[in-house]
C-alpha cells in the first residue's frame, strides 16, 4: 500500500447511521485513596464520572481534553484493560461490562487498542513476527504457517517490508514501531480500534504519515476508531465528530465541522484558542484563556466542575451540576456560548 506524505485536505464526513457499535451509559472509573497503617479508603480518585457517548459504525470519534481528564482512562476501561466501578459498556449489542476474563476472550478479536508508546507495549525480547503472530495462534485463528503469512501481508499493509518479521523492537524507529503497533491490532480483524494518543510522541511529518494510513486502513476495512489526543490538529484531521472532556466528564459532542466552527462550551473555546489558526482574519475572534491548574479528581468542585476556571461562571454554576443536551450538538453548560 502506498502511503501519502502529507495531510490530505478533503475529507469526507460520515452520517450516523442504525444502531451504535459501541455505547457507554454513566461510565465511572474511581480510585481508592488509602491511608494508615490499616489502608484504611478515605476517599476517591474519580478519574471517569458518569460518562455517556455512542460511537457508530464506520466512524471516529475524537475525544479531546487536557492532560489528566481521564480519556485514556475511558479508552482502557472500553477494552477492559480496567473494570469500572459503574456504568453499562454495550459493545456490539452485549454489555461487556461486567464479562469476566473468559468472556471476553470472544470478545478481543473485535475490539483493539493502539497504546501511545509502542516501545512499552512490544516484548523486547521477542521478534516482530512472533509478536505479530501470537494473538492469531493464541485465538487459534491461524496455524503457524498460515501465521507467519498473515504477518508478513500485515506489515506489507502498514508500509514494513516484510522481512521485518525477524527483528527486534529496539531495531526500529518511533514512527516504525508505531506501524507495527496498528498491525497488531489489526491483525485479528477488528471492529473498533481504540486509539490512545497514537501520533503524539512522533514527529510531524511522521504524524502525517501515521493518520493517513489509519484512514486508509479504516476505509479499506471498515474500522471504527476512538480516537484520543490532545492535538486539535489531529484529532480533527481524522474525526467526524469531537467529543471535549473535562475532569472526567463530557461537556461538548459535535460534529467536527461543526465543534470548529461553532463552539459553545467556554473550555472548548479555550482549548480552540490555544489551536493556532494561519488565517490573519482571525485574529481578532473571540478569545478565552485558562486560568489556573485543573482541579484535583479526587474533590472535584460542586456543581460546574469547569466554573472555578471559567470567565462567565455565574452562582447557578456554582450550585447545579449541567447537563448534557441537544442532538447533533450537545453541550452541557447553564451559559452556552452564542
Amino acid at each position: 500500500m502506498s502511503l501519502p506524505t502529507e495531510i490530505k485536505i478533503e475529507k469526507p464526513s460520515k452520517e450516523r447511521t442504525g444502531t451504535p457499535l459501541l455505547e457507554i451509559n454513566n461510565l465511572k472509573q474511581y480510585y481508592p485513596i488509602k491511608k494508615g497503617i490499616f489502608s484504611k479508603t478515605v476517599g476517591h480518585v474519580k478519574a471517569v464520572d458518569g460518562l455517556s457517548l455512542q460511537i457508530y459504525p464506520g466512524e471516529t470519534l475524537g475525544l479531546v481534553g487536557e492532560s489528566g481528564c481521564g480519556k485514556s482512562t475511558t479508552g482502557r476501561a472500553i477494552v477492559q484493560l480496567e473494570k469500572p466501578s459503574e456504568g453499562e459498556i454495550i459493545f456490539d449489542g452485549k454489555n461487556i461490562s461486567n464479562f469476566t476474563n473468559r468472556e471476553m476472550r470472544s470478545i478481543r478479536t473485535e475490539l483493539q487498542i493502539i497504546f501511545q508508546d509502542p516501545y512499552s507495549s512490544l516484548n523486547p525480547r521477542k521478534r516482530i513476527g512472533d509478536l505479530l503472530s501470537e494473538p492469531l495462534l493464541f485465538h487459534k485463528l491461524a496455524t503457524p504457517s498460515e501465521a507467519k503469512k498473515k504477518v508478513e501481508d500485515m506489515l506489507e499493509i502498514v508500509g514494513l517490508p516484510k522481512s521485518y518479521r525477524n527483528r527486534y523492537p529496539h531495531e526500529f524507529s518511533g514512527g516504525q514501531r508505531q506501524r507495527i503497533g496498528i498491525a497488531r491490532a489489526l491483525i485479528l480483524n477488528p471492529k473498533l480500534i481504540v486509539c490512545d494518543e497514537p501520533v503524539s510522541a512522533l514527529d510531524v511529518s511522521i504524524q502525517a504519515q501515521v493518520l493517513n494510513l489509519l484512514k486508509d486502513l479504516q476505509n479499506e476495512f471498515n474500522l471504527t476508531y476512538l480516537f484520543i489526543g490532545h492535538g486539535l490538529g489531529a484529532v480533527k484531521y481524522i474525526s467526524d465528530r469531537i467529543a471535549v472532556m473535562y475532569l472526567g466528564n463530557i461537556v461538548e459532542i459535535a460534529k467536527t465541522e461543526e465543534m470548529f466552527k461553532n463552539p459553545k462550551h467556554p473550555y472548548t473555546l479555550a482549548l480552540l484558542n490555544a489551536y493556532p489558526v494561519p488565517n490573519p482574519h482571525l485574529r481578532g475572534r473571540q478569545r478565552i484563556v485558562l486560568e489556573g491548574d485543573v482541579p484535583s479528581p479526587a474533590n472535584p468542585p460542586k456543581g460546574c466542575k469547569f466554573h472555578t476556571r471559567c470567565p462567565i461562571a455565574q452562582s447557578k454554576c456554582r450550585e447545579e451540576v449541567p447537563v448534557l443536551t441537544g442532538v447533533h450538538h450537545s453541550v452541557a453548560c447553564h451559559f452556552p456560548i452564542n
